[in-house]
């Protein structure tokens, strides 16, 4: 019996460590190939803006949507503005229609007031929250299926914040 123990855990943390690494390879592939997209930042609550070392963030692509209209997951279809900046065209269920410069970015709807697009929290290194209160926008890189992966945080003058 204790050999078939030893059978089970190896080929569990085997199937563990090839999902994992597989994982991290999807991620570097949307790094290297995805498209960048500037998602304008919707003002948040100063009191909350800053915790620690992370900034919350929301999206002005998630305001004035009524939820109960949309489906609870799904995808924002956006065009891109000349600087690069997301103009919100609509939500859909699935990946297609999708028009001529279009792109989709997933979402999710968990309550009425609420959808979630792209990341929700920026994290930085502890004590250069001031350098970040200028964020105007956040920068998403994604992929044909409407991955996405914030990548940094934009200045007024479209200049990535370092």
């Amino acid at each position: 019996m204790k050999k078939y123990s030893t059978i089970i855990i190896v080929v569990n943390l085997v199937a563990f460590f090839f999902f994992f690494n597989h994982s991290i390879v999807k991620k570097e592939q949307l790094l290297e190939q995805g498209e960048l997209i500037l998602l304008e930042l919707a003002p948040v609550d100063p009191r909350s803006l800053m915790q620690g070392d992370y900034m919350r963030l929301r999206y002005t692509l998630s305001e004035d949507i009524n939820s109960d209209s949309i489906p609870k997951r799904g995808f924002c279809v956006v065009g891109l503005d000349t600087h690069g900046v997301a103009q919100k065209k609509r939500f859909q269920k699935d990946r297609t229609p999708l028009g001529q410069n279009e792109y989709l970015i997933e979402y999710t709807s968990q309550n009425r007031s609420n959808i979630n697009i792209g990341a929700e929290s920026y994290f930085f290194q502890e004590g250069e929250a001031e350098k970040y209160e200028s964020a105007e926008y956040g920068a998403v890189k994604v992929d044909k299926k409407g991955n996405s992966i914030l990548v940094g945080l934009y200045d007024a003058d479209l200049k990535k914040i370092e």
